[in-house]
Formats: C-alpha cells, structure tokens, sequence
C-alpha cells in the first residue's frame, strides 16, 4: 500500500482527471441524460471517497510532522545535555553563563555557572583573545579540542585523550635509522701495529654495543669505520634527552687511549618509507662530517636541523690524497668551461680576496680566462690597502669585476667557484650564483643546513685554518705554466694570518706547510703587515667597546657597545679578539650596530665553548672557536637579551633546532 507521501504525491494528477471526466459527462448527458445522470452519481461517489482519503492523509502528515519535531527536539536536548561534548556559554568578561552537565564533570564540579574562566580553566582565555578557532590544550589530565565560536560566544570541548595517547603512540614506533662513523678511524689505525689496532678496534666495539644495549638500538657494523642503527621514536626522544652521551664516552676513553677518535652520527626520522629514512640518515650523516664531524646531525622533514655535540677541533687529515684529487677535479672543469668567475662573502676579508686570487691563479695556469666578482663599496680598510697594492698591477688589477659585470659575461660554460662561504645568502650577488649553474665550492667552515644547490664539486674541510690555505694546497697540483707572481702569494698568505690571528689559532702542520710553500714563491710578510695595520682611530673606537665588558657567566664575556656608535663587523671581530687574550677569558662576545637596522655580533672563545653553535641559534655560523650573526630590526638590548637566552640554551644541552 502506498505511504501517505506518495498518496499527497497523487493529489494534482487525480484532481485534472476529475476535471476532464465531469468534462466528458457533460457531453454525454446533452445526447442522454439517464446516463448522463448515472456517470454523476458515480463520480460524485469517487469524489467522496477521494476527499475522504485526502483528509486522512492530511491528518497522518500533520501527525507525522508533530511526532518529528518532538523527536528532533528531544533529539536535540539529548544531544545538549548527555552527549560526551562539553559546551560552554561565556560573557564578555569571561564569566561562564551556562555549561552542559559533561564539561562540569570533566571539571569535577556539579556547575560552573557564574565562575571565571580564568579560575576554571585559564588556558582557554588566550585562545579567546588571540581568536583562535579550534586548538587542542590539556587541562584535568585529560586532552580536549576546544573550538571557539567568537560571535556567539561558544566554546565546544571534544575530549581527545584517547586519540592523541593513539597519535603519540604511533609516533613514539616508527622507525629510525641512523648511520653512525668512527671518524678517521682509517687514517688512525694505519700506523698501529695488529694488536693496538685490534685493542682500540674491541674497545670501540664495546662501547657502542654496551650503549646500544642500554638504549635499545639494534646495532649492526657494515664496515671497519661504519654502523647501523635502528630504534624508534621514542628511543630517539630519550637519546636527545641525554645529548648523545656516547660522543663524550667515545671522545674520553679514545683519550685515555692517547688516540684522538671521535664519533658523528647521521639520523634519519619522520618518514614511513625506509628508503627515505636510509638518505635521510646519509645526508644528515654527509651534514655532521661536513662540521667536522664529533656530532650528531639529525635532519627534520620540516628542512630543520638540530645538532648535538660539535665541541671539539676537527682532527686534521694526514693523507694529501684529497687535496691532490679536489685539484685534478677542479682542473677538468675548469678546461670544460669557457671562463671561470671567482666570488666570496658579503665584505669580504683577507680569507675571502686571497683565496680568490688563488682560485683565479688556478685558472690562468689551465689557459682560461677568469675575474674575481668584488663589490668596492663593501670592503673593509686593510682588504682596502691590499686593493690599493693590487691597483698597481693592471695585468691583476683587471680581472676584478663588479657583479653587473659579471651577470653580464655569464654565459651556460661558465664555471662560477663560490670561496670561503657554502651559503646563498651571503655570496656577494645572488643573483650571479642563480645565473651559473656550473658551481663550484671551497670553503673552510663547519657545514650549515643552508647550502648552494647542486654543485659540481665541493672542497670544504673544518680542519683547515683557512680557505687560502686550501686552495694553496690546490695551486700545488697544478700544471706549471704559470709562475705565482708575489703579491699573489702574499694575499694568499694575508688570508692564513688572518685567520690564524699569526698562527696561534686553529694552526695544523698543513698550515705551516702551505705558508712554506708561499713564503718560498716569494710571499712578502712585510706588505702582510702593512696591510693589517690600524689607524688610531679605530683602535680607540675598540678600546670603546671592550671598556663595556662584563661577565656573563665564569669565562664567557660579553661586550656591548654603546646604543649610538655604529662599527664595522672588523672592529667588532677584532675586539672580540683582544677579550680572548684577557686572564680569564675563555669565550667572548660582542655586539654592536653595523647600521640603523643591522646588529652585528662576533663570537670568539680558546675551544671549550662552541661558539658556533652559539651563533647558530641567532641564524649566524662560523667555527668552533671563531663566528658571527648579524640581526636585523632588533635593538641591541634585544640582540643581547638573544644572545644570553642562547648561551644559557647552549649550556644546558648545546643543541640548535
């Protein structure tokens, strides 16, 4: 039978039928009325009939419509008052005007009417100001989604406990793989007899299987310096929690060995898919060793990086074999291109226009024209001496070129060769490094996450006092077609002194070895100092600024110059220079405008405290022992307040996020 519906559907098509059969009855009874009678008397019984159903269905559908909206609106309080959704009124002034009984039994009260919310439940109130729609905030050891509706004042708590403890555990199992690398273990045990290097092999051994037992870490070795580990999340929380101990256990008892071995270890996470955690864990790896290795380098797939241990010297290479093949590398492509265009740091310094006319040297000898890419506008006073020096060479005064010049000559053969820096964002001219895609990078300092894209060859080694002291070990593998001139020589050698503050910082035996080799091609060290010298000036501008010292923690200094003098990032590097040399002092830092928008901050400190990672919290890198950061549109209250959250962070635990 069908439902009322379909009969109220039925209603239109009956009434036309009607209308045409009284129609057709009319006509009949104009030729006989007798049947014409009869037919009016049926339908009229239909039409009675008809009508009879119509009311019932109209009384079913109006009883329909009674029993639905009593069920929606019994539905609905139900709904209100018993489901496990808290719902909340509040006023303008925070006060709760009206709760379903759920969020007052999560709140264990039985009503919470006319109470603040700042004594029920202060965490919502900056949802509220800040107008934020929906964020899940833990409160009575239990997880709630609140979501906000501003306009009618409503706040809606999901109780989310359950799912979020599901989410954590889900997080706290998935997989972790990390590569883990006895550093230069190679190079170490090749002078051992079988037993030293069998006692030092088992003690390693030992050890890393001793801390991933304690951890729970499957460990595997797959080759005489190489392992690999797997664990999971929530192992990886409690390693981050202890530092990665095992770098200090491996450092210290390696030591005690009179052996200088350290660990670095690659970690990769946040991927479901294990061949992407395995070039994760490699990249992170290739990322610790780039720093110099003793450190734990565990990369985020949000492109963030954090960093754990980097607290020594990175332990200089004994074999040239490196050398030798970087410079037979950079020798094919250099006859692989049409020119080669040399470019440095913003403001460069001695390091950067030394091995800069190094790399140009390198050029000449492999018959290709080259130019050093320099702004003149931004170059301090000594690199403004040797400049003056290098003006009177025409044949060496020519090849240094603006970067619209060199945008200009850049063609798709050109070989661009980045020196003395690895980030985009501090070369000279970006948009010459975006122009080139031939690229080429040497570079002395500890790899940071920002990096040039996809570059040809890359040359960087953290032990070495100087990038000049790199590419000279380069020139020494070159064909001998050209002769270095001395004033070539002796940038170079400015660019090791400098950097080595005269050999007493962050010198190996190959530095002495490449400065032998320039002082023999006729390097002046007089003109060296002619072009280190100051002028009375800028000694008493820091002098200024050391007068402002004090310290910030036992050893650590901190100087501040005063809020209206504006110095440049030398006098600001040289000051933190001459606080190292204090009694006392075994970090230093300084801060000072470089302009009305720009603080500049150098770090410097004798190898017990890691001032790069120090200047990494503040977006700035360097060395172990010698770093910057430059902050813009703070004051230096502000830079300074920065600068000691970031000390106080790297003392307790000295990781970078």
């Amino acid at each position: 039978m069908p439902s009322y519906l379909e009969r109220r559907q039925m209603r239109y098509p009956l009434y036309g039928l009607i209308a045409v059969l009284l129609v057709l009855l009319g006509i009949l009874s104009y030729y006989n009325w007798i049947i014409g009678a009869i037919g009016y008397f049926l339908t009229g019984l239909c039409i009675f009939f008809l009508f009879n159903i119509f009311y019932q269905v109209r009384k079913e559908t109006e009883e329909y419509i009674s029993t639905l909206s009593y069920r929606v609106k019994k539905v609905g309080e139900e709904a209100l008052m018993e489901m496990p959704i808290g719902i909340m009124l509040i006023n303008d002034d925070y006060l709760i005007e009206w709760t379903n009984p759920f969020i007052a039994s999560c709140f264990n009260e039985d009503s919470l009417v006319g109470r603040s919310l700042y004594d029920v439940a202060d965490v919502v109130v900056p949802l509220i100001k800040q107008e934020v729609e929906t964020e899940i905030i833990s409160m009575y050891d239990r997880k709630f989604r609140v979501v906000h509706k501003s306009e009618e004042r409503l706040l809606y708590f999901f109780d989310v406990t359950e799912q979020t403890e599901i989410e954590k555990l889900y997080y706290d199992e998935r997989t972790v793989i990390s590569y883990i690398y006895l550093d230069n273990y190679d190079e170490l045990t090749q002078g051992m007899d079988d037993q030293t290097r069998s006692s030092l092999n088992n003690l390693v051994t030992s050890l890393l299987n001793k801390w991933a037992t304690n951890n729970g870490v499957f460990l595997k070795r797959v080759s005489s310096e190489r392992f690999i580990g797997v664990f999971n999340e929530h192992i990886l929380q409690l390693l981050e929690k202890g530092k990665f101990s095992i770098l200090d256990e491996v450092r210290e008892t390696a030591l005690k060995q009179n052996v200088p071995l350290t660990v670095s270890i690659g970690v990769g996470t946040g991927f479901s898919s294990l061949p992407e955690l395995g070039e994760q864990a490699q990249s992170s790896l290739d990322l610790a060793l780039g720093r110099g290795g003793d450190q734990v380098a565990i990369k985020l797939t949000n492109g963030k990086v954090k960093f754990y241990g980097g607290k020594t010297n990175p332990v200089e290479k004994r074999t040239r074999v490196r050398a030798r093949v970087i410079s037979h590398a950079l020798r094919d492509l250099i006859g692989e291109s049409d020119k080669v265009l040399v470019m440095g740091h913003k403001y460069p310094d001695m390091d950067a226009i030394g091995s800069a006319i190094g790399i140009l040297k390198v050029a000449q000898m492999n018959q290709r024209e080259g130019f050093i890419v320099v702004n003149k506008q931004e170059i301090d006073v000594s690199v403004q001496r040797m400049m003056e020096e290098i003006g009177k060479k025409e044949e060496l005064s020519s090849r240094f070129i603006s970067p619209e010049q060199a945008f200009e000559i850049a063609s798709d053969d050109t070989l661009l060769v980045i020196v003395d820096t690895h980030k985009p964002s501090l070369v000279i001219d970006e948009r010459v490094l975006n122009r080139i895609e031939n690229r080429v990078v040497i570079d002395h300092h500890r790899r940071g996450e920002e990096f040039v894209k996809n570059p040809l060859l890359v040359y960087m080694e953290p032990y070495a006092s100087s990038t000049a002291e790199l590419v000279t070990e380069l020139l020494e593998y070159q064909p001998k077609s050209g002769k270095i001139q001395m004033l070539e020589a002796t940038a170079l050698l400015a660019g090791i002194i400098v950097d080595t503050k005269s050999f007493t910082l962050r010198t190996g035996s190959r530095t002495f070895d490449a400065a032998s080799y320039l002082r023999s091609h006729g390097a002046d060290t007089v003109l060296v100092q002619k072009f280190l010298k100051e002028d009375i000036e800028t000694y008493i501008k820091r002098a200024r600024i050391i007068e402002n010292v004090y310290f910030f923690r036992e050893g650590i200094v901190i100087a501040k110059a005063d809020d209206e003098d504006i110095s440049n990032q030398v006098i600001i590097a040289q000051a933190a220079d001459t606080l190292l040399t204090m009694d006392g002092v075994s970090a230093s830092f300084v801060i000072s405008l470089r302009s009305d928008t720009l603080v500049g901050i150098s770090a410097r400190s004798l190898g017990e405290v890691n001032v790069q990672v120090i200047m990494e919290n503040l977006n700035g890198g360097g060395h172990l022992t010698n770093a910057a950061t430059q902050l813009t549109n703070v004051t230096l209250s502000e830079a300074e307040f920065m600068l000691q959250e970031a000390i106080v962070n790297y003392l307790e635990g000295g990781t970078k996020e």
